[in-house]
């Protein structure tokens, strides 16, 4: 059997110096923009992909299955709901016109094309 004899050369260990870190003001300034680039990105993300339309699963009606009515000059929503649905309270004429047209304001144009509340349609004067 034979031995083997591990001898290590002492070599002096240096001591180890500790600096502290210092960071200058430029160094502060680039620090400062690499934390902020994903901060920036996902805002201008968040901005613009927010407000987008929103859509659901649901079946629309099929084209032609309901009737339309055409803006004349000088009609508003109150007008068209009391021609449409005489024996109904125009509030609620009015509120179901604006939903299914989906209108922000009560302001028309003439020449546009309302779409009729089904459970008015029947009704309709033919404007």
């Amino acid at each position: 059997m034979s031995t083997l004899t591990i001898t290590d050369a002492v070599r002096p260990i240096a001591p180890v110096v500790s600096t502290r870190l210092r960071i200058t003001a430029r160094g502060r300034r680039v620090v400062a923009l690499l934390a902020s680039v994903p901060v920036v990105i996902a805002l201008a993300a968040a901005i613009l992909s927010g407000g987008g339309a929103l859509a659901s699963g649901e079946a629309g009606a099929p084209a032609g299955s309901f009737e339309t009515v055409t803006v004349l000059p000088g009609d508003s929503l109150w007008s068209i709901a009391e021609d449409i649905a005489p024996g109904h309270d125009p509030r609620d004429v009015v509120d179901g016109l604006m939903s299914l047209n989906a209108l922000s304001s009560a302001v028309l144009d003439a020449g546009q094309s309302l779409a009729i509340p089904t459970e008015y349609a029947g009704s309709a004067s033919g404007k």
